[in-house]
This record gives structure tokens, sequence and C-alpha cells, in this order.
């Protein structure tokens, strides 16, 4: 990363991670350390049409219509997004771009805003161990503790530490096939934009396989340097 695209504009960093990696984690982490706010394709577009903005109307009639929002919808959302109070300080976009046609279309709102990309953050996990932490994450139904097979296991079989609860639930989709499966789709997705936006020196990657703590340090250093 050269830090081309920085200047007096608030930053604008994208968060690149497939499930599991700690995207939403590090995201409030960053919230609260520097006062960034969190953008997903989806809270803008459920905002936008709670709003009854323009594009909000649009975003809501082609929903109901059961097609896909267009890229152009989303980014009007988007820039309608960039001009409100909270993201003076700067903003990290999760969810969006997925494509590099998105990537460039993006590349061109942010000019007109005079902003650019300062960092596209690429939280880079190992996939077999990934399998591992997803497939054996299990919660209490009945106060939302988390636990997992190897890794946090409860001190009594069965029975949550936390509120003493025996009904343990797992999500249908974290087995090994499915997690699997979903890492394939997210490296054969996002491999194109890696390449967009190291071509761009904009893209850092970050080890997001150790502690979150560790993970949240690295992430403050090099957003502390994009803030300066």
């Amino acid at each position: 990363m050269d830090g081309s695209t920085m200047s007096d504009a608030a930053p604008v960093l994208i968060l690149l991670g497939p499930p599991g990696a700690g995207k939403g984690t590090q995201a409030r982490k960053l919230e609260e350390g520097f006062g960034l706010v969190q953008l997903s394709t989806g809270d803008l577009l459920r905002a936008a049409v709670a709003a009854g903005t323009d594009a909000g109307k649009e975003a809501k009639a082609v929903m109901e219509s059961g097609a896909l929002v267009s890229d152009e919808i989303v980014l009007a959302i988007l820039k309608d997004r960039l001009t409100e109070e909270d993201c003076a300080k700067g903003v990290i976009l999760d969810g969006f771009p997925r494509t590099t046609v998105q990537a460039e279309a993006l590349d061109g709102l942010l000019e007109t805003t005079g902003q650019g990309i300062d960092a596209a953050i690429s939280l880079d996990v190992d996939d077999a161990e990934m399998v591992t932490r997803i497939a054996g994450r299990f919660t209490c139904k009945g106060c939302g503790e988390g636990y997992h097979d190897t890794f946090k296991a409860p001190a009594v079989a069965g029975v949550c530490d936390n509120c003493g609860g025996t009904d343990m639930v797992r999500r249908a989709d974290d087995n090994a096939e499915t997690v699997a499966s979903r890492l394939e789709a997210y490296h054969a997705q996002t491999a194109p934009l890696i390449d967009y936006y190291d071509s761009k020196d904009a893209l850092v990657r970050v080890d997001a396989m150790g502690e979150i703590g560790e993970i949240a340090t690295e992430l403050g250093a090099i957003v502390g340097q994009i803030s300066r």
C-alpha cells in the first residue's frame, strides 16, 4: 500500500474475508477505536428503503419484484450514505464490492466525492483450520453463549457454563461440507478483487488465524497510519 489515495477526505476501507474470518468482530473494534462506520450492502439497502429515499424506493420496487438490486442503485444509496455526518471519520465497506466491475464503479463514485480506497484489507485464513473452527461451533439456546467442540467446550458436557441450560443448538450450515463449499466460493469470487487492489497498491494482507486482540492491534496500526 503506497497511500496514493490518502487525502484530507474521510478514509474508505474495504474489509475482505470469508465467513468466519472475523470481519464483523474486527469491524466493531475499528468502529470503537477510530469512529469508523461499518457499511454492509444489506444494511444500506434496508436503511434506504426505511428512509424512503429516491434510491431506496427504487431498491424496494426491485426487491419486491424478486429481482436483484442493480449496482447502480447500490452505488446511489452508498453515495447518499457517505454524505451523512456519522461517516465523517471514515467507513469500512463490508460485502461491497464483490466483483471487479463493482470495484471500478466504486472508484468512479469515490472520485466524485474526493475520496478513494485507502486500503483493501484481506483477512487471510487457512481453509482447513477454518473448517475445523466453524464446524465445531454450537450455542446455548437459553442465553446465547457460544461454544466449540475443541476450543471452548463447557466445563460439564452439555451444560452451559453461563446459565446452566442444557439445550445446545448448532446452525444447520455449520458443517464441514458446507463450510468448505463456502470457502471455495469465496476464494473464486474474491481472487479477482485481490488482484485488482494489489495492482493499485491498496491491498493489505493480515493473518486472521491469530488471537482476536493481536489481529485488532495489527488492523489498528494500519488504520492509524491512514488516519494520520
